[in-house]
């Protein structure tokens, strides 16, 4: 079979070499799906930068997320047989024409999803909902804001703000703010044109917001946390501010770090807030059921049409580097997903 290796940090026209490898063989619990299609996400940015440190060490597989069919199913599986069309999470390895992942982390795809479309529902889908579904609760009023609100993760937790009745702040570089709109978006924000952090204490008044969802980490974290209300909670999900792309290294990486700030939990307890970490990994590792439960529940609102994730493009699994470039410069609106002729 065919798979992707990253073979060294940097740009992405000299990061990646495809090479022949051997199928992988399903163990307990285990199935290896036919790939169709294999997910793009930004920690796969950041794992090819040198910047994301659950990476695997070179040479490496990236990709989280995968649709196809059942290949081979290992002893201990059930509700699942070969031929089955199907979506579901790796923990790596998710760049090839086969992939090996834990039962636990598949799912069937729903109908009318494409094997490309149904990628959005994995990583992307799964992040959002754990994080504004999950972890906390959103309430008819509350006001919210959203970091990359027109990437995978943030469109789809706009879709879940909006569902509950919030009122939603929600940043995107320039060209993006009629999607915005159309998601549900009350208040887009052109963060290229405006600071953020000053366009939502003036829409949103001196109470602040009762949540901040945030991919960027640094300074764009400590802001954030300024802008909440009593009783408000951060969910922080990444740090993509550490991501300048050849400016990316140490000096950038010490900065962003050093935006995050240390504070005591003292003042914390005394505004009653919450700051809430999400790592995807960490939950497959730890708690597969929780992980399955959350798929579930994902799959459930994507039929009750709660959630529309949108697909943004694909791209021939020969063009990786184009696909992660796309990917990198921030020009996706919603899903990137690769596809294999395999079939």
């Amino acid at each position: 079979m065919k798979a992707i290796y990253l073979i060294r940090h940097g740009e992405s026209r000299q990061a990646f070499e495809i090479r022949e490898t051997e199928i992988p063989k399903a163990g307990k619990n285990e199935v290896v799906i036919k790939v169709k299609a294999s997910g793009l996400n930004f920690a796969d940015v950041m794992a090819r930068r040198g910047l994301y440190q659950d990476a695997p060490p070179l040479p490496s597989v990236l990709g989280y997320d995968v649709a196809g069919t059942v290949f081979e199913v290992g002893s201990g599986v059930q509700n699942l047989k070969v031929g089955d069309e199907v979506l579901a999470m790796t923990r790596f390895g998710g760049y090839a024409e086969y992939a090996k992942t834990q039962a636990s982390g598949v799912v069937p795809i729903p109908e009318g999803f494409s094997p490309a479309h149904a990628t959005a529902l994995a990583v992307q889908a799964l992040t959002a909902y754990y994080a504004a579904g999950y972890m906390i609760r959103l309430n008819p009023g509350d006001k919210v804001l959203v970091q990359a609100a027109s990437g995978g993760v943030g469109s789809i937790i706009v879709q879940l703000a909006k569902h509950h009745g919030c009122t939603v702040f929600g940043t995107a570089s320039t060209g993006k703010q009629e999607y915005l709109r159309n998601l549900g978006v009350d208040h887009p924000i052109d963060y290229t044109r405006e600071d953020f952090y000053t366009a939502v204490r003036q829409k949103a008044g001196q109470k602040g917001v009762d949540a901040v969802f945030d991919n960027l980490g640094g300074k764009a974290f400590s802001r954030g946390l300024k802008l909440l209300a009593p009783g408000g909670k951060l969910i922080t999900y990444g740090a993509a501010s550490m991501n300048k792309g050849k400016k990316s290294g140490m000096i950038n990486t010490l900065r962003v770090a050093w935006g995050f700030g240390f504070r005591s939990p003292v003042s914390l307890i005394g505004k009653s807030q919450s700051i809430i970490g999400v790592n995807m990994l960490r939950i497959a590792d730890h708690h597969p059921e929780i992980l399955k439960q959350c798929m579930q529940e994902v799959i459930n609102l994507t039929k009750q049409k709660v959630i529309r994730p949108s697909l943004s493009q694909t791209f021939p699994a020969n063009q990786i580097a184009e696909a992660h470039d796309f990917l990198e410069q921030r020009k996706s609106r919603g899903k990137v997903a690769l596809l294999w002729d395999n079939n």
